[in-house]
């Protein structure tokens, strides 16, 4: 869309076209995306082929994962205006540093067993994931790949409240479906990440016509 604007020396045709403003946080946010996607990839690897078969190796990796998310947060809160400008993420960090504490305290407890570590795990998925998506709802107008992680942050809310019903599997067997968890998240991350490609490659076409 055209926006004129009247000045001294005549009328100024300012393009508004959605295409025509590179959005600032999109530089930064595929690299985010690209590197969280290959954190969880390379997670659900050692889940699925290590994890499942030693305990001692499945809980090292139950408290990896939450305070990796809390330190990945961090960095994009700080690179995307600091907290006051994404109290989302800025709880966020704070909930998935509690989860870390927590899942310490879930290994310890019960012998090491699986019935407070995905419970710890449902809750936070469930935290954590409304607050994706209210991030990426934030995110909507000024940057692209959000539509991915609306439906990261809602898929990550019903995987949490899964978890509940399967908080009885020992460790070997919830770090296994902890492992989907963080796959179908890594999907959703790169989804993002190429999309946000796809949109840079438009606009540098619009550009270059």
């Amino acid at each position: 869309m055209l926006d004129a604007s009247s000045t001294r020396s005549g009328v100024a045709i300012v393009d508004r076209s959605p295409h025509s403003l590179p959005a600032q946080d999109e530089p930064w946010l595929k690299r985010y995306y690209f590197t969280r996607t290959a954190f969880s990839v390379i997670w659900a690897a050692l889940a699925f082929s290590i994890g499942r078969q030693a305990p001692a190796v499945a809980a090292v990796l139950l408290v990896i994962y939450p305070a990796w998310d809390a330190l990945a947060n961090g960095i994009d809160m700080s690179r995307s205006g600091g907290a006051g400008a994404n109290r989302t993420q800025a709880i966020n960090l704070v909930m998935s540093v509690a989860a870390t504490l927590a899942v310490v305290v879930a290994l310890q407890s019960r012998g090491g067993g699986g019935l407070g570590v995905l419970g710890v795990f449902g809750a936070w998925a469930i935290v954590a994931g409304l607050l994706q998506l209210g991030t990426a709802l934030r995110r909507w107008k000024s940057a692209g790949g959000q539509w991915p992680m609306i439906l990261s942050g809602a898929q990550s809310a019903l995987a949490g409240a899964a978890f509940f019903a399967q908080a009885h599997a020992p460790v070997t067997q919830a770090i296994t479906r902890i492992g989907g968890y963080a796959c179908v998240g890594a999907l959703y991350f790169l989804i993002s990440a190429v999309t946000i490609v796809v949109t840079e490659k438009r606009r540098q076409r619009v550009h270059a016509s």
